[in-house]
Formats: C-alpha cells, sequence, structure tokens
C-alpha cells in the first residue's frame, strides 16, 4: 500500500515496513524530477541514503563538466551512493527503489547511515 504525502520539504512515500523520503527542489513537478537526495527509512529504523538521477542527468552533467574541466573534462560520473535512473519523476523512482528493497539489492545501491533518530 502507497501512501504518499508532504512533510514540509520532504515528500514521503510510506510502503509496508519501511517509507522513501525523497527532497525535490522548491516548486518542481514531481513527473520531472531528473535529480533527487533521497533515503529510505526501514521499521527497525535503519536508514540507507542516495541521489537519484537520470541517465540524461548524468549526461548533461558530464557535457557541462567539459567546458568547466571537472572530472577530467566530463569523462566520467560517480558518486558512492549514486543511482541512476532511466526514467524521471517520484513515481519511476519509487519503483525501482521498491525493486531495490525487494531483491536486497539496496545494500549495494545505497549507502547505510545508520539508526532514525526520534
Amino acid at each position: 500500500m502507497e501512501e504518499a504525502v508532504w512533510d514540509g520539504p520532504f515528500h514521503r512515500v510510506r510502503r509496508d515496513g519501511y517509507e522513501i523520503c525523497f527532497l525535490p527542489g522548491e516548486g518542481e513537478d514531481l513527473d520531472d524530477v531528473c535529480d533527487v537526495d533521497m533515503w529510505v527509512t526501514f521499521a527497525d529504523g535503519q536508514r540507507w541514503s542516495g541521489t537519484v538521477a537520470t541517465l540524461d542527468e548524468a549526461r548533461r552533467l558530464m557535457d557541462r563538466w567539459q567546458d568547466t574541466g571537472e572530472s577530467l573534462g566530463g569523462r566520467y560520473y560517480y558518486g558512492w551512493d549514486s543511482l541512476i535512473v532511466r526514467d524521471p519523476g517520484i513515481p519511476a523512482m519509487v519503483r525501482v527503489i521498491d525493486h531495490l528493497v525487494e531483491t536486497g539489492h539496496y545494500r549495494a545501491a545505497l549507502r547505510p547511515i545508520g539508526l532514525a533518530e526520534d
């Protein structure tokens, strides 16, 4: 069961046993989000974080870095907890994260950040 709610600047998607929390830009259309910080909090309090970006957003950044010289002139893109997805939008990203949780692959794709504080 999904319950999606706004909580201040956070967009929370509640699932059985976990919650996904996104931090989209102010006024950003949730169907167009292409780069967003997020975390998953499980019922036992364990949290895992990541930055989700689309392929197009990674390409856009790498193209910009060609001009700025960052990342060897845009020749690579990396992040310790970067998750690249094909489709933009929070709904599409939720589908991917649900799959990662179901398969247990979130342990490789996201970064553990410890217990949630009350």
